[in-house]
């Protein structure tokens, strides 16, 4: 049995390899995803006042600091049994618009894109986005680099500081919004727009205009039917601040729509002691092994899923994108993975919309920004979409508001089996007996991962104690020769 190793996986955040073994014929037997870190913020909330977490959980990654913030606050608000302001609630919600704004636009042009702008196959040296930059020009790159600095502004002015932001707090926000600093987010938030809009002719151009391309994301070792999962309104449209959870099966009928304090009922977390990310799953329906469809309780939480789980967009442009791609795909619900590059432009543009709707709003720049807590503090639970996915934040305190517990279900962790189970399918429906393994084949095989633009910063969990280490030899018939471990 032959082993071919991708080591490491690029463009992500974080440290992953792909293990993929041939049989004698050369076809793919299996293929393994492996993840050598870990994180151990659950065990660091342990002890600690639940309102350092909101400044401490945003060290987890320097990537989605906002998504781990705003969810550890809203799990404050819980614990203390608050209702923050109105006013509150929109700034957070404006400044969530912008993080992701800055974070989709990373993703998609600089991880995304050089897959397709490069092509799969192109040299490693092009296949990047200095690579994108040369090939569509500096003005475009010029573009890119600026809505992300004025992203990162937007978080300056609000959170004091460009990265790792710690004004959202237990009861609201630590400062509000100027006239002036209004004035000047409302400028970044047009800009916004325009460049969401400039983004989805960039997609119409480079990709949905080739052949070639569109064949690829419709193709069967891209195709993988899972339940979908994603934060909705009130009436079923896309949000990533607020709402409940909604979740679709592969025929795109609801299975389930939850409040964030009842998610314990409808999803559970397996273990495997292969790897420190735990695997997500529908509690109703089980877990049924590294295997999807409508009998497996494994789901997918990604933009195409948050799509697939609404019912559109809540604002005007997004929407007529978000019905062009159904439109162009075949409908609702879209399978291929590849397709989450369309939707994280759809969602691009509609943060954008959504950024100047909020700073338009004539409340965003009033006074009650905070209450303090009064009630005793117990146990609370905070979920918000984080850029990749579904992310909850749950706590346990004792009276006096010191950390006993703390859970966290981040968006890449409800998206570990699939990418699991993605990988094997591309690597089999691309590497074949007889021909050759080529770069840029494995680089397809990387695709089905980077898709899903996968964190790892995030997703890893540690055990109490020391670092678990298990070494298992296997012969070549996969029979265990000798096991060691720690």
């Amino acid at each position: 049995m032959k082993r071919i190793s991708i080591d490491p996986v690029t463009r992500l955040e974080g440290h992953g390899k792909i293990e993929i073994f041939l049989d004698d014929k050369g076809d793919v037997a299996n293929a393994y995803f492996q993840v050598p870190e870990l994180r151990g913020f659950e065990k660091f909330a342990e002890g600690r006042p639940v309102e350092e977490l909101p400044r401490i959980t945003p060290r987890i990654c320097g990537v989605c600091p906002e998504a781990h913030l705003m969810a550890s606050a809203k799990a404050c608000d819980a614990v203390y049994g608050i209702e923050i302001p109105s006013t509150a609630k929109k700034l957070r919600e404006l400044q969530y618009s912008a993080f992701f704004l800055g974070d989709h636009t990373t993703h998609f042009y600089a991880l995304g894109a050089p897959d397709f702008v490069m092509g799969p196959d192109a040299p490693k040296a092009e296949r990047n986005v200095i690579g994108v930059i040369k090939k569509v020009g500096l003005e475009i790159g010029g573009q890119v680099i600026k809505t992300r600095r004025e992203c990162h502004e937007v978080a300056q002015i609000l959170g004091g500081k460009p990265v790792n932001p710690v004004n959202a707090i237990p009861g609201g926000m630590s400062k509000g919004l100027t006239k002036d600093e209004r004035a000047r987010i409302e400028q970044i938030a047009k800009d916004g727009v325009e460049f969401g809009k400039f983004t989805q002719k960039i997609f119409e151009d480079v990709v949905l205009k080739n052949k070639a391309y569109v064949d690829i994301i419709v193709s069967d070792p891209y195709t993988f039917p899972t339940y979908y999962m994603g934060l909705v309104d009130g009436s079923n449209k896309v949000n990533f601040y607020d709402g409940k959870v909604r979740v679709v099966g592969p025929d795109g009928k609801e299975h389930c729509k939850y409040a964030p304090n009842d998610y314990r009922e409808f999803v559970a977390e397996h273990v495997e002691p292969w790897t420190y990310l735990k695997f997500p799953y529908l509690k109703k329906i089980g877990w049924k092994g590294f295997t999807g469809g409508p009998d497996s309780g494994v789901y997918q939480a990604t933009p195409l899923s948050r799509l697939n789980a609404s019912d559109g967009m809540a604002t005007p442009l997004a929407q007529a994108e978000y019905e062009k791609m159904y439109k162009t795909l075949g409908g609702k619900p879209v399978k291929h993975n590849l397709a989450m590059h369309w939707a994280r432009i759809i969602e691009l543009l509609y943060s954008a919309e959504r950024l100047l709707e909020l700073v338009r709003d004539e409340e965003i720049t009033g006074p009650e920004y905070r209450v303090l807590p009064t009630k005793t503090p117990s146990e609370g639970i905070g979920i918000v979409e984080a850029p990749r996915g579904t992310l909850t934040h749950h706590y346990w305190t004792d009276e006096n508001g010191i950390v006993k517990k703390a859970n966290l279900i981040v968006g890449t962790t409800n998206n570990h089996a699939p990418i699991c189970m993605s990988l094997k399918k591309a690597a089999q429906g691309v590497i074949k007996a007889g021909k050759p393994v080529t770069d840029g084949l494995l680089n397809m095989v990387e695709m089905a991962f980077r898709s899903y633009d996968p964190c790892y910063g995030c997703a890893t969990h540690s055990l109490p104690g020391e670092m678990p280490l298990e070494v298992i030899v296997y012969d070549r018939d996969r029979n265990i020769v000798h096991r060691l471990s720690r």
